[in-house]
């Protein structure tokens, strides 16, 4: 599923005050008659997440003039993928990079099987090239997660801190 979520709007819901550069606020997903809304609130005006709320995180108001990162050209993003399939120590990293692919639809997620030993494994094929990928499904802890994306974000992203 693709969701139209918006940036952060700059202003408090509560209070309609601009947002500072570099201050923190807290964000939620409410449902709505087009589907979600996004709502962004001052930490002084934060009293924890609305009735109803889908979800709500906390994040700092990037400056106007901050470059946002520009995530590789697509082939790029496809040819390190291929080049963590063929390194079994880095299964972790390439089931990462495959959901990456799958929400840019570079790859299209086919089907879920399940191999021999019980494991699901995604197939996802690439219309491009007709081709067919199989990566094992993964079970990340928030140390590993944390740590792949801050390697993805180095390797993949221009204008990345």
């Amino acid at each position: 599923m693709d969701y139209d979520i918006h940036r952060a709007s700059r202003h408090c819901a509560a209070t309609g005050r601009e947002l500072a550069e570099g201050e923190t606020f807290y964000s939620v997903l409410m449902p709505d008659k087009q589907g979600w809304q996004r709502l962004d609130y001052s930490a002084q005006a934060w009293a924890g997440p609305p009735e109803g709320a889908l979800g709500w995180w906390q994040a700092r108001m990037p400056s106007r003039e901050s470059k946002r990162a520009q995530l590789a050209p697509n082939d790029v993003l496809l040819e390190y993928f291929l080049d963590l399939a063929r390194q079994p120590a880095e299964a972790d990293a390439q089931y990462v990079l495959a959901l990456l692919l799958v929400r840019r639809r570079v790859l299209r997620l086919e089907d879920t099987e399940t191999d021999a030993a019980g494991r699901n494994v995604l197939v996802l094929y690439n219309p491009r090239d007709e081709a067919t990928y199989r990566v094992n499904e993964r079970t990340l802890d928030e140390n590993q997660t944390a740590e792949i994306q801050a390697r993805l974000s180095q390797l993949l992203f221009a204008n990345a801190s």
